[in-house]
């Protein structure tokens, strides 16, 4: 079965949130980035979310998590709980 590890931040707004995008591109530290800008409780652990499975987290952190390229930025990605930035740091399929 197919396992992820991944981090994130969650902002209220696309704009924070590519706004926070652009400063990571830019080289600011993800984990610090989540620390201080993420609503999420993961953000205590710089957005860490730990492994999971597919189906575990809402459709569409799975549709990025099991597709994307790891180690890069991806986002803003929209769910019902506001807007945002997801980095997938491994996977096996």
């Amino acid at each position: 079965m197919a396992r992820a590890t991944a981090r994130h931040i969650l902002v209220p707004t696309e704009d924070k949130c590519n706004e926070l995008k652009a400063a990571i591109e830019g080289g600011a530290d993800f984990a610090q980035v989540a620390k201080d800008n993420s609503t999420c409780p993961s953000s205590r652990q710089g957005g860490d979310l730990g492994s999971f499975g597919p189906g575990q987290m809402v459709k569409e952190f799975d549709t990025v998590v099991f597709s994307a390229p790891l180690n890069e930025v991806q986002g803003p990605v929209k769910t019902q709980f506001g807007y945002h930035l997801l980095e997938v740091t491994s996977r096996q399929d």
